[in-house]
């Protein structure tokens, strides 16, 4: 198995990929090529097939493959010529090697987790958070391995139950900072349950990809519907109290425009805000110096973040 994080310029490789995406397009003199998206659990390959003959077999988006190429540099990154590729066969890959995964333990953060969860004073939130992620096996299950996002940010198995402690922590230190402000408990558990749709809005590895729900509905809809379902068989359940924690799903994203039904309008969604986006931004930062090709400083160009991103390094 040759990983494509250890791929180097002029190598000539024969190696097993998941194809996460393929378009047959047109060169400026209208010859058909084939552009494609490679994956392993180290990262992904742009991959061009340039020349359509006999070796180049027939396959589609979501097949594993087995590819022969020269690996070349273009815009400073790598990129696969491929010159043979066919549908592999069930017994030449392991599925391991194709799905990125966190680095951290994750029955270690699920113990965490459910540490906040045995925390919590408000009975009704206690309720709440135990019978969505303690109590309903299914959905407990989908948020240990499901990924944050496709392709922003905590985007590998157990990417989202990662994501969602990290700010958990945030959120439990400014309601400690602001104390007297926030109410901890509901930041909790809106910090718990904001990105929970997750685990419909996208399928599960290898694919990682959205839904049917989630190109229609998507997350934010998705967990207040399931903070209504499960509120209903909780007897006396408040109402404000339930309204408050959709409010701070709802608003999490911040901004309007940035796909927010509504924006924060109470301090604790104002700060799972905040938390949500520094967590998410810090790890774009976390993966572009990880992955720099530089011992330089400046680690390049990041188009996500529209700026050159550098080390702390003095």
């Amino acid at each position: 198995m040759v990983y494509i994080k250890d791929l180097k310029e002029g190598e000539q490789i024969t190696s097993y990929f998941l194809c996460i995406s393929k378009q047959v397009m047109k060169t400026k003199a209208g010859k058909d090529y084939i552009n494609v998206r490679l994956q392993d659990k180290t990262g992904i390959l742009e991959a061009k097939v340039w020349d359509m003959h006999k070796e180049i077999g027939d396959f589609e988006e979501k097949d594993f493959v087995k590819v022969e190429g020269m690996v070349i540099t273009y815009q400073n990154g790598k990129q696969l010529n491929v010159y043979r590729v066919r549908k592999a066969e069930d017994h030449e890959y392991n599925l391991e090697d194709y799905i990125p995964s966190t680095e951290y333990d994750i029955e270690e953060m699920y113990d965490e987790f459910k540490l906040y969860i045995s925390q919590m004073k408000d009975k009704n939130i206690k309720q709440l958070a135990e019978d969505i992620f303690v109590n309903d096996e299914q959905i407990a299950k989908l948020f240990k391995g499901h990924s944050a996002a496709k392709s922003m940010h905590h985007n590998y198995f157990g990417g989202l139950l990662e994501h969602t402690l990290n700010i958990i922590r945030i959120c439990k230190f400014a309601a400690r900072n602001y104390k007297g402000l926030v109410n901890e408990d509901l930041i909790v558990i809106s910090a718990m349950l904001h990105d929970i749709g997750k685990v419909y809005e996208l399928t599960s590895f290898p694919y990682n990809d959205y839904s049917d729900i989630g190109q229609l509905v998507g997350h934010m809809v998705i967990a207040v519907e399931l903070v209504t379902e499960k509120t209903r068989n909780i007897k006396d359940f408040p109402e404000e109290l339930k309204n408050l924690i959709k409010h701070s799903i709802l608003a999490h994203h911040g901004e309007l425009e940035y796909g927010s039904p509504k924006v924060p309008s109470t301090i604790e969604a104002l700060i799972l805000h905040f938390a949500d986006n520094m967590d998410s931004k810090v790890k774009v930062f976390e993966e572009g110096i990880k992955n720099a090709k530089t011992e330089d400083v400046w680690v390049g160009y990041n188009r996500m973040m529209n700026r050159n991103i550098r080390k702390s390094e003095f």
